[in-house]
């Protein structure tokens, strides 16, 4: 199962900071996101999906050892 972290916005709408998923995609674990969350389905369109600390297409595999991290869209000031 991969291990998916929420930073900031995407934290609060996930309810949590993190959890481990057993989607085998990035685009996978995205529409599940969307249905299971609806208000982090909201704002997953506009998040980054780092996948292992780089950037990934939805058809990005996941696995076992697969560290996420969904960041949303960052306001500077």
């Amino acid at each position: 199962m991969a291990h998916v972290r929420y930073f900031a916005a995407a934290e609060e709408l996930a309810g949590r900071a993190e959890e481990h998923r057993a989607e085998a995609t990035v685009g996978e674990l995205r529409r599940a996101l969307a249905a299971e969350r609806p208000g982090l389905g909201g704002i997953l369109p506009r998040c980054a999906v780092l996948v292992a600390g780089a950037r990934r297409d939805d058809d990005a595999p996941l696995d076992a050892d697969t560290l996420v991290d969904v960041l949303p869209p960052f306001a500077g000031g």
